[in-house]
């Protein structure tokens, strides 16, 4: 799960230890428990200098049980940012056209890619060149609410999970068992801390459900905002001399989704083709808003499936047991199992209590509150 460079990288997590969830830093391959200094990663992430934060030492990094990791944010608003690449506009139309129905979507998808691909790939986002390939498609009869965020002056920004709501490395990942049309999303996370800075960066799977969205956009919530549908981690890789946002501009995250059927499925998300840039989609997610405890922000995917699973034409749908594996050197990877939202885990660890937990173990009367 970790990254090629371990010796070098500088990572924040969070461990479920007896005492309860923990804000750990790893520096040099050593865990270091630090909640004395930082009782959770949203004020660990206000330091000045991550790097010299010290405390118990908790082993080695590779000597860890995964079954403690917890996803590697708190009180961070969980965001994400929609139809950030060419190809994932296209899909959006697809679905948008299909209705949420996948035997539709062979039939619309040839036709849509060549008479629309090209002018989404060529313009940037919000500039004159993007209005003019607005106008034609509208004179075209080919636009879509989609193609207004992928080329428009404003992107899609949605909320896509409560806090404290995520799942960690190793955690079932939810799909509504009512969904018969869905994928996983490997994308980049944006780490943000209050003051609108980004402090590094980690991995993450946005839960899509083709189907419902498809339908109508008005059922992004419920398409997106269910049990166990995020998943972050394993590890937030703090930025540093040798881990940038140049490195992640031209990240890529591969995914291996392998079914219990035997199905296997591969994938890669190139970030160096996203159409914004991931400065300008934190700007946008800030937008006229505040968040006292920071937030972290899903840059969105390339990926979308298409292979053929079961039936042709059909593309792709999870299964149930499929497990999903997100990868990136210089950030690790994310390995999840899926399940049903309803057959995941429950959420039932919430905001106020972690409060209790920390003020049980002494730990809100801290330095970093003072």
């Amino acid at each position: 799960m970790l990254p090629v460079d371990i010796a070098d990288a500088v990572l924040v997590g969070r461990l479920l230890l007896d005492s309860g969830p923990t804000p750990v830093l790893v520096r040099g391959g050593i865990v270091h428990d630090v909640s004395r200094d930082a009782p959770t990663v949203a004020d660990l992430l206000e330091r000045d200098h991550i790097a010299g934060l010290s405390g118990p030492e908790l082993g080695r990094v590779e000597d860890l049980d995964p079954a403690r990791l917890l996803a590697p944010i708190d009180l961070q608003c969980v965001k994400a940012a929609g139809v950030t690449f060419a190809l994932s506009a296209i899909e959006r139309v697809i679905e948008e056209r299909a209705r949420g129905d996948a035997d539709k979507a062979v039939e619309i998808r040839g036709d849509l890619e060549s008479r629309v691909g090209s002018g989404i790939r060529s313009v940037v986002p919000g500039t004159p060149e993007a209005a003019s390939l607005k106008a034609a498609l509208i004179e075209a009869g080919m636009w879509s609410q989609y193609l207004e965020v992928a080329i428009g002056p404003d992107a899609e920004i949605f909320t896509k999970a409560p806090v404290l709501s995520s799942v960690g490395w190793g955690a079932e990942i939810g799909v509504r068992s009512d969904s018969d049309w869905n994928n996983p999303e490997p994308e980049v996370v944006m780490i943000v801390d209050r003051s609108g800075a980004i402090r590094g960066a980690t991995l993450g799977n946005d839960v899509n459900l083709r189907d419902f969205e498809g339908r109508s956009a008005l059922l992004l919530g419920k398409a997106k905002d269910n049990n166990a549908s995020t998943a972050i981690g394993p590890f937030i890789r703090i930025f540093d001399d040798g881990f940038t946002l140049d490195d992640v501009r031209v990240a890529e995250i591969d995914l291996v989704i392998e079914g219990p059927e035997g199905y296997r499925l591969e994938g890669t998300n190139k970030m160096s083709q996203i159409s914004r840039d991931p400065t300008e989609l934190v700007r946008q997610a800030l937008s006229e808003h505040h968040y006292p405890d920071g937030f972290a922000l899903f840059l969105g995917t390339l990926f979308a499936p298409i292979q053929d699973r079961d039936h042709p034409g059909r593309g792709f749908t999870h299964k149930t047991g499929d497990l999903v594996s997100i990868s990136s050197p210089k950030l690790g990877k994310l390995v999840n199992r899926v399940t049903t939202s309803k057959a995941a885990a429950p959420w039932d660890f919430g905001i106020r209590d972690l409060m209790r937990n920390l003020a049980g173990r002494g730990l809100l009367s801290g330095p970093a509150n003072g």
